[in-house]
């Protein structure tokens, strides 16, 4: 009965067979200025009645007019309206306007107004249908919003069906679009730099600068501001930064009252629209302000060589899930237009599939649905000059079938992931123009974590490098972690990426992200400590297993881990990414989830002791070193040497005694110690060998060192050990000591890295 009753409503079950709508930006939806008119577009295939309002003011007032919306190709409903009507009507300054939608569950009448039930038959009908003409609709393709819904956690607002509200009419209150005029402002020339090239830093805008006393007070935590930070971020030796969401997101009410942490949405993880810069984070507030400023915040990006890469959400939509019941849902944007093409729905066709924790799923495999992704995407691309993107949960974009069922594919061209590539392809192997993309391989439930099984084109989170690096650190003698184990992550995770053709760049490794402890924290604390108070929370939520130690207590030796954890990070092969403030042992005080704390305690500290200086010079000079050094960054993954006399390849491993590893020495988690040689020559390396040893035991091990090239010897660039910290600890180029060649015994400390190079 329940197939039947889709396939009468035009529905299915699973995926279409018909690709997506081809090409970017083909149905030109939104409202937008052509020439003396505003021509408004906006898709719904389950609509029997659109009209578009206009308004003169962002809140507290009603329309000026309102224009019926006629249905045409690609059921995309639209009406040109001329300036001077506009201006007739009382709309003389920006453009504002929002949908009222009519259709199934709730067919139009005559005799209905704004704040009545008249033609309500039920909030959702049998083929999912949640149309209510009662609530103003923000536009999908709004190029800028004017306010956010600030829409309570759980609990039915103005916004949500239902009996309660779904008569409460929401024109006065609701966000809408902007029509905006169009601008010249330059984003600069985007770096060609290849991806491996790469090293990125993971940042939330706001608190990039939020706390900088060198920056005007009214400019901190904004685009503007940001842009400030290029040349600290370049002298850092940061190549790309990578910002926390920055599309329009439920967060102006975070502003209300600067120390409550109530409905706060610091980390920006609940989309209310893909094309608007979110305006809370624009110095100029104007209409087309966040639009220009960002673009700005590119260029100084841009002009100091830094690409510019950005979250990006669309697993989920702040619209959110069921409030209570299935009757009860926030209508302000895609639910009220076209619920079933938008989302993924139960098979019954009444609730949300839910993938994403937050109750519900984007409909990434509907066509229109993907389209919006797709135009989206562009936008910021080619309009915003964005140069690549990490895509929160992306696993969903890779679901093939849209209602009662999640099925993941890497190979099928129709998922959103491949679509994505397939229109804007991505940046060569060697550098040049195109995106890189960057997934978040994993979701929740079954079949979504997909570490390594992403398409061709895109780059991954590699959680299982951070796993096993950190086991490594932090449960010795718990956790059995062999040097296979360890050899793999370090040469790139050929395992992972190897196997259907993509490289040890794809392997985006990091020890920690805004999602969890920073580096420091990791290695301060035992557990979360979500609960304490303001400012440094409470929060809710937060992994138990974050497979963290505090190092015994002692503060030498937690900087030696942080130490060790950059270490590995510059010389692995992969794409190292850090997180903003790790440079100078930035703390949460163990708040592993402080999605809702934005304050003071969550900001970038730029005030700093003698240590975190040490320490930022430390990860500068080490930054600078993978940098110099092409070894440190292969294209393709390394070839190893056999231990026999086939030839030394690209990369030698050694145990502490010199020697290679046998069959035994590789699989016994009770050896902690590993070392490798890179042959600079194989890579046009100004150094012709480098070398690396790790220490994983807990007391010292002594190296034996093999035999540089001739004619050289091995000199330190650093040993990661409590001894040698300070200003130096990463020896600057020239000042580099001598350690000496073949057979040198050199005792490493225990838990500690040391990096050699031959001259």
């Amino acid at each position: 009965m329940l197939a039947a009753a889709l396939v009468a409503a035009g529905l299915s079950l699973v995926s279409p067979t018909a690709p997506a709508q081809a090409g970017i930006d083909t149905q030109t939806l939104g409202g937008r200025y052509s020439g003396s008119n505003v021509n408004f577009r906006v898709y719904s295939s389950r609509a029997t009645r659109i009209a578009v309002y206009v308004y003169a003011a962002a809140t507290g007032a009603q329309e000026k007019a309102s224009y019926l919306l006629t249905k045409g190709t690609g059921d995309v409903w639209a009406a040109t309206v001329g300036v001077a009507a506009l201006q007739s009507a009382g709309v003389t300054g920006t453009v504002y306007y929002g949908y009222r939608a009519w259709g199934p569950n709730w067919p139009y009448s005559a005799s209905w107004t704004k704040g009545s039930t008249t033609g309500f038959v039920a909030d959702v009908d049998s083929a999912g249908n949640r149309f209510n003409p009662n609530k103003l609709l923000l536009d999908p393709y709004a190029r800028e919003m004017s306010h956010d819904t600030a829409l309570p956690d759980g609990v039915a607002s103005d916004y949500s069906s239902g009996p309660a509200k779904r008569a409460v009419d929401t024109g006065p209150i609701a966000p809408k679009g902007m029509v905006l005029a169009a601008d010249s402002t330059s984003f600069g020339t985007k770096p060609t730099r290849a991806f491996k090239d790469d090293i990125v830093y993971e940042v939330h805008l706001r608190g990039l600068t939020k706390a900088d006393t060198s920056i005007a007070t009214a400019e901190r935590g904004t685009y503007k501001a940001a842009g400030q930070k290029a040349a600290y971020l370049a002298s850092l030796g940061v190549t790309a930064v990578e910002f926390l969401p920055l599309q329009e997101t439920q967060n102006d009410a975070n502003d209300a009252n600067p120390s409550s942490t109530t409905g706060d949405n610091y980390w920006g993880y609940m989309t209310e629209n893909y094309f608007a810069p979110d305006r809370r984070y624009s110095y100029d507030k104007t209409a087309g302000g966040p639009t220009r400023e960002f673009k700005a915040m590119v260029k100084a990006f841009h002009d100091a060589g830094i690409k510019v890469l950005v979250d990006v959400v669309y697993n989920h939509t702040a619209e959110g899930g069921a409030i209570g019941d299935k009757n009860t849902y926030n209508i302000f944007s895609w639910r009220g237009l076209d619920n079933p093409a938008y989302y993924s729905l139960t098979s019954d066709m009444q609730g949300s599939m839910d993938n994403t924790g937050l109750g519900h799923n984007y409909n990434t495999r509907n066509p229109a649905a993907q389209n919006l992704i797709v135009d989206s995407v562009a936008y910021w691309k080619n309009t915003l000059g964005v140069d690549g993107y990490r895509f929160d949960l992306a696993s969903v974009l890779g679901n093939t079938c849209q209602h009662g069922c999640f099925s993941y594919s890497r190979t099928d061209a129709n998922t959103a992931l491949n679509r994505l590539t397939t229109e804007m392809p991505a940046r060569p192997a060697g550098g040049g123009s195109g995106v890189d993309w960057i997934a978040e391989p994993w979701a929740i439930g079954t079949g979504t974590y997909q570490v390594g099984n992403f398409p061709a084109a895109w780059s991954e989170w590699n959680g299982v490098y951070r796993d096993t690096l950190r086991r490594d650190q932090n449960k010795l003698g718990v956790d059995a972690v062999t040097p296979s184990d360890l050899a793999t992550r370090f040469a790139g995770s050929s395992d992972l990426y190897g196997d259907d053709g993509r490289r040890p760049w794809h392997s985006v490794n990091f020890m920690v992200a805004h999602d969890g402890f920073t580096q420091k924290d990791l290695y301060s604390c035992n557990g979360k400590n979500n609960g304490q108070a303001w400012p440094y929370g409470p929060s809710d939520g937060g992994s138990d297993d974050n497979i963290s130690w505090d190092q015994g207590g002692v503060a030498t030796e937690q900087r030696k881990a942080a130490r060790n954890a950059f270490a590995f990070l510059m010389l692995s092969g992969g794409t190292p990414m850090m997180t903003g403030g790790d440079e100078t042992l930035r703390s949460i005080n163990c708040n592993n989830n402080p999605y809702n704390v934005d304050s003071s305690a969550n900001w970038l500290d730029w005030s700093l002791t003698t240590d975190e200086t040490n320490f930022k010079t430390y990860t500068s000079r080490l930054a600078a070193f993978r940098k110099a050094h092409p070894a440190l960054r292969p294209v393709n993954f390394y070839t190893a040497s056999d231990g026999n006399a086939n030839g030394m390849g690209q990369l030698e491993w050694f145990t502490p005694a010199g020697v290679a590893p046998d069959g035994a020495y590789w699989g016994n988690a009770g050896n902690h110690a590993l070392a490798w040689r890179i042959d600079g020559t194989e890579f046009g390396d100004s150094a012709s060998a480098l070398y690396t040893a790790y220490n994983g035991w807990s007391g010292d091990v002594v190296f034996t060192l093999p035999a540089p090239p001739a004619g050289k010897q091995w000199y330190r660039v650093t040993d990661t050990a409590p001894w040698a910290e300070g200003a130096n600890q990463v020896a600057a180029p020239g000042a580099e000591a001598v350690i000496g060649g073949a057979g040198t015994a050199y005792t490493l400390r225990g838990r500690a890295v040391l990096l050699l190079i031959a001259k």
